[in-house]
């Protein structure tokens, strides 16, 4: 197995020599907040500067986090960044205490998510980089779910109504693509 050099008492001990260890799958890797594009794009935000932090944020909706939590905190940046209120790790904590959300299961998921998407390792400059690759990944499965909508359809639709559902689906898709464009083209 193979040990990080600060020791070997860390969750993420991973055995890298051994490709039959069915015990590490690929997904895994999605959750360490350090290998996350959605966690380190909200470390990024977390410790970026206010014009930075707003550029993001209006670049970014929450429907682009697939995780749902990430989606919530980001959230909860972007209220306290649109107010011109601070918006580090403390400030957002505070925000999440004082609208009531860490007394309930949900609270305790959205704080974790704050810890581990603080200490996650992304230098406030990688914002951009880690927002792009947010959006590019919303986009792909923007795909996915066009792709099942269309085989649903397919089986469920009346037949008259299957090209003008694959055009709206084209519509969406294309205006998805210009959006992609947009973001990409700001953040670089």
């Amino acid at each position: 197995m193979s040990t990080p050099p600060d020791g070997p008492d860390h969750d993420y001990d991973v055995a890298l020599d051994d490709p039959g260890d069915s015990t590490i799958e690929a997904g895994d890797l999605l959750d360490d907040p350090r290998t996350d594009a959605e966690a380190l794009c909200l470390c990024s935000l977390l410790w970026a500067s206010s014009g930075v932090a707003t550029t993001i944020t209006d670049a970014l909706a929450a429907a682009d986090f697939e995780r749902p939590v990430y989606g919530e905190l980001f959230t909860v940046i972007v209220t306290q960044v649109q107010a011109g209120k601070p918006h580090d790790p403390a400030s957002i904590a505070a925000a999440l205490t004082q609208a009531g959300k860490t007394g309930t299961h949900r609270g305790t998921q959205l704080a974790r998510a704050l810890s581990d998407t603080t200490m996650a390792g992304s230098p406030p400059e990688a914002a951009g980089h880690y927002a792009i690759t947010v959006v590019s990944a919303a986009y792909r499965r923007g795909f996915h779910a066009a792709a099942a909508s269309m085989t649903q359809a397919a089986a469920e639709l009346a037949q008259a109504e299957l090209f003008e559902h694959l055009v709206s689906i084209g519509r969406g898709q294309r205006a998805a693509t210009v959006r992609l464009d947009r973001i990409t083209t700001a953040l670089r």
